[in-house]
């Protein structure tokens, strides 16, 4: 069914202060909006220079109006783009005359549901769109741009097809029981069945690393009080972000930075220095140092001159060891790149293997993947269903599994059961989207 709400929403899809400013409009009213202020309706998907006049105040601007008749518009209802003078005054006269006319301001992400209860995108699509607008990084940016292009969806719409056959199978084995069927038919099944689930488990592991793409590679600096952690992490950033000083126990707090490494979002984080203190408020930033460490994608462990010893860590975060204030001398580790903050050697190479390793953390194989908590919790419960098929001896309890099965992939793109998430997924848009 249609959504069609009775009232008209508008928002401002450009800044303030360009010389353009882009006002979208949508609802079953924007016929008589619009004609209210321009003078009529122009042809449909032709811009038209009209002037816009409200009843009090009379020319409001001069510009520009495309009027898109529903259900064939971006929203799937009626919706109109004003492009008008970019300064603050006429913004706000046209909101004046809106406002007058009935129309109200639109919620965040309001165009974006529109569009999604109205068919014109699915949830996955939508999703995407928010990704693309909060995209940081030229590797975020691709990652949402398949999401909201329909790579994804295409991928699950084939996962949907395959298990709509898978389903057609099991039926025709639980209704023709008493015939003599060939006897592969229920192997051929099976194996279809594991081969679905085994590319769903693949999709889960590249959505994980697509997650970790989406919401950053963190970083974590760890060493003794004055192994030049701080310094290092300026150096890194190219900017003052960490107080340096040879007072031990300079760093009391968790200090963060973004950096872009090969278009990869990274948190570089300076932390206080591992040593035990009996000053509650280093102590406390030691703990906190810990903690960081074990919630890390990454570790960079620093052992200073002369002897470069290297702080405990957990065994099973991945590890860079640097042999920090190299130029002061001593014998470095094999293993540890050797780094001067204060001359710069060493520090190309450094960033060049941090790079080698974040590419490799949120490297996630061919083809598109989901980067949310929501998305891959949904692949999870589709995979765990059909493992369950594949255990189950009883043809109606396999056929139970795999309804379940089809129930997680709908609610994946928002087919059913979503009511309680699209407020947690259109809200983190923007307004005029």
């Amino acid at each position: 069914m249609r959504f069609a709400p009775p009232d008209v929403i508008f928002a401002p899809a450009s800044g303030v202060g360009g010389a353009i400013s882009l006002l979208r409009l949508s609802g079953t009213g924007v016929a008589r909006v619009i004609g209210a202020l321009a003078g009529g309706l122009p042809a449909p998907r032709r811009a038209s220079l009209r002037n816009f006049r409200d009843e009090r105040s009379g020319l409001i601007d001069r510009g520009l109006l495309l009027w898109f008749p529903g259900p064939a518009s971006v929203t799937g209802e009626d919706y109109a783009e004003f492009h008008l003078h970019g300064g603050r005054a006429v913004r706000a006269a046209i909101t004046a005359a809106l406002l007058a006319l009935g129309a109200r301001p639109a919620e965040p992400g309001e165009f974006s549901r529109r569009a999604f209860l109205n068919g014109r995108l699915d949830l996955l699509e939508a999703e995407g769109i928010a990704d693309l607008i909060d995209a940081e990084t030229e590797a975020q940016r691709q990652l949402a741009l398949d999401l909201a292009g329909g790579a994804m969806s295409r991928a699950v719409g084939a996962w949907r097809e395959s298990l709509i056959g898978l389903m057609a199978q099991l039926a025709a084995l639980i209704d023709f029981a008493d015939e003599d069927l060939p006897a592969d038919v229920e192997a051929a099944m099976l194996a279809a069945m594991a081969g679905l689930r085994d590319d769903i488990a693949a999709a889960i592991g590249a959505g994980l690393a697509a997650e970790r793409l989406r919401e950053g590679v963190e970083i974590v600096v760890l060493g003794a009080p004055n192994a030049g952690k701080s310094t290092l992490v300026n150096a890194l950033a190219g900017e003052e972000v960490a107080i340096v000083s040879d007072i031990p126990g300079t760093t009391r707090d968790a200090i963060g930075v973004r950096l872009d490494l090969g278009g990869v979002p990274v948190r570089l984080v300076d932390t206080a220095g591992l040593r035990r203190s009996d000053d509650a408020i280093e102590a406390e930033g030691v703990r906190r140092a810990e903690a960081h460490a074990r919630r890390a994608d990454l570790l960079l462990l620093c052992g200073a001159a002369p002897d470069f010893s290297l702080p405990d860590a957990p065994s099973d975060v991945p590890a860079l060891w640097v042999a920090t204030k190299a130029d002061l001398g001593g014998a470095v580790p094999e293993r540890m790149l050797a780094v001067s903050a204060k001359t710069g050697a060493g520090l190309e190479e450094l960033l060049a293997a941090l790079r080698a390793r974040v590419e490799a953390l949120v490297e996630r194989g061919a083809g598109p993947a989901l980067p949310r908590p929501r998305q891959i919790a949904c692949l999870r419960d589709v995979a765990q269903a059909l493992d369950r098929a594949l255990a189950v001896g009883v043809p109606e309890l396999r056929a139970e599994e795999l309804q379940a099965a089809a129930a997680a992939l709908a609610r994946l793109t928002g087919t059913i059961g979503v009511e309680d998430v699209l407020d947690q997924v259109f809200s983190s848009f923007c307004i005029g989207k």
